[in-house]
């Protein structure tokens, strides 16, 4: 599923530990999502939408 955290993540100065900390998740998962190895659970989805303050729609794309 594409999104767009890597590009939300760089506009706030965030790394991917900090942004895993921020959604109760480690690093390593926040790259497997951010590189699209990984989809995210429903809950983790809102998680990191909600940590940007954005609607899932907006972080990500499930036509992508």
């Amino acid at each position: 599923m594409k999104n767009v955290i890597r590009v939300l993540r760089a506009e706030r100065r965030w790394s991917q530990a900090e942004l895993g900390e921020r959604v109760g998740v480690s690093r390593q998962a926040i790259n497997a999502v951010e590189t699209e190895k990984h989809d995210p659970s429903l809950s983790l989805a809102f998680k990191i939408a909600d940590a940007f303050d954005l609607t899932i729609e907006d972080v990500f794309d499930p036509k992508g």
